[in-house]
């Protein structure tokens, strides 16, 4: 399981998806936890979840930081290995 704790990510989390999804691996699941985002993040990651149904999975939440987002993840794998990753962005 790989775990994407998202907020605010619109412009920056579809190339961390893409960048996990031409891994290679067979039998994962990325699961975004969208952490009360208030751009088009939800809308992101919904068009990823209905393009890989069988891999990317959503978790939404009310803005509860980083740290809850990352537990939530954890409590919705699936998978007996589990990694965060997070989109990058450039700071301000």
């Amino acid at each position: 399981s790989v775990i994407v704790p998202v907020y605010n990510a619109e412009k920056y989390v579809s190339r961390c998806l893409d960048s996990l999804l031409v891994q290679g691996v067979e039998d994962y699941e990325i699961i975004c936890v969208n952490d009360g985002s208030t751009d088009g993040t939800k809308k992101v990651l919904e068009t990823y979840r209905n393009t890989y149904p069988q891999i990317v999975r959503i978790v939404n939440q009310e803005n509860s930081g980083c740290p809850a987002a990352r537990n939530a993840g954890i409590v919705a794998a699936r998978g007996a290995l589990r990694r965060v990753a997070r989109p990058i962005t450039p700071r301000i």
